[in-house]
């Protein structure tokens, strides 16, 4: 009898634990989400004119010399693909990552015309998750001349953009200043 007692106890308490943690926690999360967090709970989408653009959440290809390029993407056999996002697990010793790099190297100091130790590493990397959103501001200014020319800008323009567009560090200290890809390629239309 005294067994009988002690299983109906744990099936209540499951119960009761079921519908807090699984039903009650999830919906006060959403709830509080939407009231301070909208815009990042539904993918901080970028729109223009209407239509979603992409998220400044999951970096995307931009191709042709009018526009500012992103780290280089890992994630799926074009890049960029959210649904293979992963790291490359390649080490330093890797011959076919050395050789990637090198010619990713060598491909943007000709494209920008600088020399190859003006390169930043977020030029010839890509991040852990394959997708980074953002770009180091020493990349974004690398590519600024040539933006500038692309699109018969001012350099002095197209560098107010990159500032404009450049988040800071987080207290002042706490991590890197990065620019935001797709919000400085969209900064360039206005």
């Amino acid at each position: 009898m005294n067994s009988l007692k002690q299983i109906g106890i744990s099936i209540r308490f499951l119960l009761v634990i079921t519908v807090i943690l699984g039903i009650g926690y999830p919906l006060v999360s959403f709830g509080v989400g939407q009231l301070y967090a909208k815009n990042q709970i539904h993918g901080s989408l970028v729109t223009t004119g209407g239509e979603v653009v992409g998220s400044t959440l999951i970096g995307q290809n931009f191709a042709g010399a009018q526009w500012f390029h992103s780290r280089p993407s890992n994630a799926g056999s074009a890049g960029y693909d959210p649904l293979s996002s992963a790291a490359t697990n390649a080490g330093p010793n890797d011959p076919k990552l050395t050789a990637t790099i090198t010619s990713r190297k060598a491909a943007i100091a000709k494209e920008e015309g600088v020399a190859l130790s003006q390169v930043p590493a977020d030029a010839i990397t890509s991040s852990g998750s394959g997708l980074d959103p953002d770009i180091s501001v020493a990349y974004a200014e690398l590519q600024a001349k040539r933006v500038a020319t692309a699109n018969n800008l001012s350099l002095d323009h197209v560098m107010a953009k990159i500032k404009a567009v450049t988040h800071h560090r987080l207290l002042g200290f706490l991590g890197e200043e990065t620019v935001n890809v797709l919000k400085l390629n969209l900064s360039l239309k206005g």
